[in-house]
């Protein structure tokens, strides 16, 4: 049941779109190794690209396609020795299959031990089936020809490989629109670092070190900006070196696996309490005391190192966020570590040298007091929220159920209710200053926070919380899928009324939300003609990171839900299914020449790469009742109103026709 929903329909609106995606990530080469006369070592390369990887031979049942050798033994002239052996690779714990899979990264070695028993054979042909996977999206399951030419044939034993049209537009614009949200979400919590004791009371320090040291205006101002580069030069090195120690592609990997998740979960922990007050974190004294010694002399070598000793001496206060901050782009992978440093180091920057080359506007600056403990305390509160969020991760993948929605919306609710209580003074903390009135900004912070706990408080009930749909584990992940006091009877309705009523033939209930869908294309057209509605295929499969996020994030949205449930008519089509097709239905690969298409998945996989140009999922079309486009189709589309715009596009084209 698991394995369902991978990667459908691959190329169908060349005609009408022109939207081209085809990948093949995986390239295959094949060699031979002579180790005796009559033995021979037949060697396939799989070199995979960037970000993408291979599954294993063995994966557990259930899980995902497994990569597999069909060899020809020529009628009887070539004896199959042993089984066909393979790299380490890497088994880890996919949050997906929500089991432990080998899978290869960036290339794998497979090797079969073969004997020739007839002088007459010079070439060796094999099939390999497999799938690859990015943590976006998947292609379907694939069979590619092998030939291996032996030593001595005279034949070309070169590499075994096809083009492929990439879809480097949709896959740079996501991640763009990833390394974007990182850069501003680095940049204000860079200035939240500004606010807090550590740093906030550097800040005139600075401007008397460059009044004194600057002969004039002009000088002043060179100085200041070379302070302000020095300050992003390190924080950017910093996040250089954690993906150099990591691996651009490795660090995303972090986000599935069950250990590092526990760890970041305990590396926030420390930071919040850090920033409650129970202590602090620092650097060795030695080190802020050499590089400000450094700092004393004069000239831009002089300026690096006081802004060395501005990240140094402010540790104590940055370094629980920089830290967060590098844990979640860690998760992001890629340049995400040094995209997160730069926004961070910005935001730092911007005003230290704004204030050096204009001391004059020092004066509009507050005076330091207990409100920066305060601030402190504040990202305290949040660092340990966040920090539920990697716990939730990892119980996820194990599927434990500790840490299941309600409880996670509890834990939430008492930390953001102890947050409002600090605010309004009615709890105290180390290093906070006695409060004899709550100003008019901590009043309205505490509101604020209060308003956010009170609205956490109906999650407790089912209610979705879009604010926050990113964090709590998903509607599904709970004591109650359908909600309290809602349960599921049969194969789907809830006891609240059925709207369908009876189910037409061959659909079902989508769960928690009950969207109707089919899962066969010419069903789902036929159900779609009856009740004049316009069809949406969703190509999908379970091995997609983000047809889950899809599912659980944007299709829940009341608007978009609206939509799936009432205006159109949904068919899932998925390109991993094997059962096998029915007699009558097997037919020959337009794909590939002399190829059968044996199962149902390769039926949709076909018409998905033939029809649409696409064989990565997820996949939305739009169409009328003579199959044709309603509007443009669209891939992974984490922004709500963006993917609502284009189902409301579509439905408009269709009521025009």
């Amino acid at each position: 049941m698991k394995r369902i929903i991978v990667l459908l329909l691959v190329l169908i609106g060349a005609v009408t779109t022109g939207f081209s995606q085809i990948l093949e990530p995986v390239k295959w080469t094949t060699s031979v190794e002579k180790l005796s006369e009559t033995e021979y070592k037949l060697i396939s390369k799989a070199t995979i690209d960037q970000g993408w990887h291979l599954y294993s031979q063995d994966v557990p049942e259930d899980g995902p396609i497994p990569t597999s050798f069909i060899y020809d033994d020529a009628g009887g002239a070539i004896k199959i020795i042993g089984n066909t052996s393979e790299e380490e690779g890497h088994t880890e714990d996919d949050p997906v299959f929500e089991m432990r899979i080998k899978y290869f990264d960036k290339s794998a070695v497979f090797e079969q031990k073969i004997e020739i028993l007839s002088d007459d054979v010079t070439t060796i042909n094999a099939i390999v089936e497999f799938m690859s996977c990015n943590d976006s999206q998947c292609t379907p399951p694939t069979e590619f020809d092998l030939i291996f030419e032996l030593p001595g044939s005279g034949k070309d034993a070169a590499a075994n490989t096809t083009d492929a049209i990439s879809d480097e537009g949709q896959n740079s614009s996501s991640s763009n629109r990833g390394l974007w949200g990182i850069f501003i979400i680095a940049f204000l919590s860079g200035f939240a670092a500004l606010l807090t004791p550590c740093v906030f009371p550097m800040i005139p320090l600075t401007v008397s070190f460059f009044t004194k040291q600057s002969q004039n205006k002009a000088v002043g101002i060179r100085n200041a900006i070379f302070y302000g580069i020095c300050i992003i030069v390190i924080y950017v090195l910093l996040g250089t070196a954690v993906t150099a120690i990591f691996g651009a592609d490795s660090l995303n990997a972090l986000a599935t696996n069950v250990w590092f998740n526990l760890i970041f979960f305990l590396l926030l922990v420390v930071f919040a309490v850090s920033f409650l007050g129970a202590f602090e974190i620092t650097l060795p004294s030695s080190w802020a005391n050499k590089v400000d010694a450094q700092s004393n002399k004069t000239g831009l070598i002089g300026i690096f190192f006081m802004a060395l000793a501005l990240a140094i001496v402010s540790f104590s206060c940055t370094g629980p966020i920089v830290g967060t901050l590098l844990v979640e782009a860690a998760s992001k992978g890629g340049l995400a570590p040094i995209i997160g440093m730069f926004g961070f180091s910005l935001a730092i920057a911007l005003p230290f040298g704004l204030f050096a080359a204009f001391p004059g506007w020092m004066n509009s600056l507050p005076k330091s007091g207990g409100w920066l403990n305060t601030v402190k305390v504040v990202l305290g509160f949040l660092e340990l929220a966040l920090a539920f969020k990697f716990l939730s991760q990892a119980d996820l993948v194990l599927q434990l159920h500790f840490l299941e929605r309600e409880v996670f919306i509890a834990i939430w609710i008492a930390i953001f209710g102890a947050l409002a209580l600090y605010l309004f003074g009615k709890i105290q903390l180390p290093h906070d200053s006695p409060l004899s009135y709550i100003s008019v900004g901590r009043l309205s912070l505490g509101l604020l926070v209060l308003s956010f706990t009170i609205y956490l408080i109906p999650g407790l009930w089912g209610a979705p919380l879009n604010l926050i749909s990113a964090f709590p584990p998903p509607l599904d992940y709970s004591e109650s899928p359908y909600g309290v006091g809602y349960t599921k009877i049969g194969s789907g309705g809830t006891v609240s009324a059925n709207a369908h009523g009876d189910l037409p033939d061959g659909a079902h209930l989508l769960a928690p939300h009950d969207i109707l869908a089919f899962n066969d294309y010419d069903k789902g057209l036929a159900y779609a003609k009856e009740i004049g509605k316009p069809v949406m295929i969703d190509f999908t499969g379970w091995a997609c990171v983000n047809c889950r996020k899809m599912e659980q994030n944007v299709w829940p949205k009341p608007k978009v839900l609206d939509i799936l449930k009432n205006k159109v008519v949904l068919i899932s089509l998925y390109v991993d299914d094997k059962r096998k097709l029915e007699a009558d239905e097997v037919v020959d690969s337009r794909l590939k020449p002399g190829k059968k298409l044996k199962y149902i998945g390769q039926k949709w996989s076909e018409l998905q790469t033939i029809k649409y140009k696409a064989n990565t999922q997820p996949f939305y079309v739009l169409m009328d009742h003579n199959e044709e486009n309603l509007i443009d189709p669209v891939a992974y589309t984490p922004n709500v109103d963006e993917y609502h715009n284009w189902l409301t596009n579509g439905l408009e084209n269709f009521k025009n026709k």
